[in-house]
């Protein structure tokens, strides 16, 4: 077999069949409803029934003829994600992987099962749901696309769990494209900051005052900016996305100037910080 590690998937189009996890909300939502509009079948999959037929409802309001199947499993559960994935009507060309949950605190303070529930779901869960579509991804010459963080190229305040799963997927899907783009596979990564989602809308009542300060670096992004960037540069073959032109300016200068990034996070922490002593 002839070693081609930069081949390129073919662009999305009308016709192919995208499996999307997480597709019940935010971002994966946003993503399935832009691929529908392209012409793409698709197939959600989340936890929860009624949240799907939302979805499902949502996509179908915005785009008539869209073809939406619902699949409900937790990507955690590799035996029920296969069992969900069964029998599928048709091929799998795009797998997004969007499921994800999110836990934030003071390391102190947060018990050792947060950070098993965050590393089963963002890492485990990609893991799993690649491993159950990857037979049907190498045979239709598909792509993979990995939504990772920001949180998974540097660290956060209060996010020791989120960063600690961001960071294993980051590292998981860069080499996992060596293994498999001489295969026909693409592997692309998105890493967006911060937008607005019911995860984050929930984390705003219960984050920590240093967290809000640090994660505030870099400005949130509306679900809307952020869907059509990430589809725009999968279309593309971007392997590694960083939605927004402010964002890739901070990602960028954080890694050519490592301490004034860290200099400007400790300001914003310190202006807030309460050290965790005097709180027990």
């Amino acid at each position: 077999m002839k070693f081609t590690p930069f081949a390129r998937a073919r662009r999305l189009a009308a016709g192919q069949h995208a499996v999307v996890t997480g597709g019940s909300s935010g971002l994966g939502l946003a993503l399935a409803r832009r691929l529908a509009e392209r012409g793409l079948s698709i197939t959600l999959l989340a936890r929860n029934e009624a949240a799907l037929a939302s979805a499902a409802a949502q996509i179908t309001k915005s785009v008539p003829a869209a073809i939406v199947d619902c699949r409900v499993a937790d990507v955690a559960d590799r035996a029920g994600l296969e069992a969900a994935l069964e029998f599928l009507p048709r091929g799998i060309d795009v797998l997004v992987n969007s499921a994800g949950i999110l836990r934030e605190g003071y390391f102190e303070t947060l018990p050792d099962s947060d950070f098993r529930d965050v590393m089963e779901t963002n890492f485990f869960g990609t893991l799993n749901s690649i491993r159950a579509t990857l037979p049907q991804l190498k045979q239709s010459g598909g792509r993979i696309v990995n939504i990772a963080s920001v949180a998974g190229l540097t660290g956060v305040f209060g996010y020791t769990p989120y960063c600690a799963a961001k960071h294993a997927l980051v590292g998981f899907t860069e080499s996992l494209r060596f293994e498999l783009e001489p295969q026909g596979v693409r592997v692309q990564l998105v890493c967006p900051a911060e937008f607005d989602s019911p995860m984050v809308d929930a984390l705003d009542r219960t984050r920590t005052p240093e967290n809000r300060e640090h994660t505030l670096t870099i400005p949130k992004l509306g679900i809307d900016e952020l869907a059509d960037t990430t589809i725009s540069d999968i279309d593309a073959g971007h392997r590694t996305i960083i939605p927004g032109t402010k964002t890739q300016l901070l990602v960028a200068a954080q890694r050519i100037a490592p301490a004034l990034g860290n200099a400007i996070a400790r300001r914003r922490i310190e202006a807030v910080y309460t050290d965790p002593r005097s709180r027990s």
